[in-house]
């Protein structure tokens, strides 16, 4: 009488514990590094937005009360004039920035190709993007100033008249900051468009040359469109940039004069370090907040659906 035979394969004998252990770390190990960073961006980034929009609602001073008072802060924080004029100046930061977005896209253009001393006239443009925004503001201020800037050395050339102290003046103060600001950041923005000019195909330059295109109307009709992407990118960086622009108001102007230069992240480091009203420049913060969201929602967006497009 014949035996049955297993004949199934045997099962393979457990991994040791310590083996198991170095796989699973192994297989999350970067989800494991990922979590201090999420703790930090939770704990103080989140953490510290919510606490602004909480003292906002309240009556709190120099110490933080709370006692509830509704939108009572945000109607205070828009009569005041100060921070009316704060957001028309961000507005006009904003779009006076963009200039160096086309300054940083000509000199890519004017540097494109084999250029003789291009290696040397980058250095030169990157240059300024390696001081801290707060020497780029003295050293303008310097440039603006009546008695040992430009606006002398053009007099003591016999040009009595010439008149540069615009850091003094209430309707040309903004412009001023703007030129700084521009001359700082138009070689960061002249990489960005060189990356994305290098990044077109080469054939499609030669297929420019044989069909006898001039270089311009290649630029406007094809380079430009085909470089929307790095055009997006970079407005919304220049964007964040004014937004968060605080330590070029400092070094130049302080808010002066009259606070005609003052910027919304100006005004409320001064409503929490020096008028000592928390409520305020909290609330200050929140709608800060909502304005940037409420501009980049829409860039993100559009970036998603071109994306998927292509």
């Amino acid at each position: 009488m014949s035996q049955d035979r297993d004949i199934s394969a045997p099962s393979p004998p457990a991994a040791p514990r310590g083996a198991r252990r170095t796989r699973f770390i192994h297989k999350y190990a970067a989800y494991i590094a990922v979590v201090p960073v999420l703790l930090v961006a939770f704990g103080f980034y989140f953490g510290s937005t919510v606490w602004s929009m909480v003292m906002s609602l309240t009556a709190s001073r120099v110490f933080p009360d709370l006692t509830f008072v509704g939108f009572r802060q945000y109607v205070r924080l828009f009569h005041d004039d100060v921070w009316v004029l704060s957001l028309q100046n961000l507005l006009i930061f904003v779009l006076g920035s963009v200039g160096s977005l086309v300054l940083g896209f000509l000199l890519a253009v004017l540097l494109d190709g084999k250029t003789m001393g291009e290696r040397v006239f980058r250095t030169i443009y990157l240059y300024p993007l390696a001081i801290s925004l707060i020497i780029t503001g003295l050293v303008w201020q310097w440039l603006f100033n009546p008695s040992m800037g430009l606006q002398q050395f053009f007099r003591d050339l016999g040009l009595k008249d010439f008149d540069f102290n615009w850091v003094g003046s209430k309707s040309k103060v903004m412009y001023a900051i703007i030129m700084a600001a521009v001359w700082q950041s138009a070689g960061f923005y002249m990489v960005l468009s060189s990356s994305g000019i290098k990044g077109i195909d080469s054939e499609i330059w030669q297929a420019s040359r044989v069909d006898g295109i001039s270089k311009l109307r290649m630029y406007i009709e094809v380079i430009i469109p085909m470089m929307k992407f790095t055009f997006l990118t970079a407005f919304v960086l220049l964007s964040i940039g004014a937004v968060k622009a605080y330590d070029i108001i400092v070094a130049m102007t302080n808010g002066g004069p009259g606070g005609h230069s003052e910027l919304p992240s100006y005004y409320i480091v001064d409503m929490y370090m020096y008028r000592h009203n928390i409520a305020v420049g909290a609330s200050g913060s929140t709608i800060l907040l909502l304005l940037v969201v409420a501009c980049m929602l829409p860039f993100g967006i559009v970036n998603l659906v071109l994306r998927r497009r292509r």
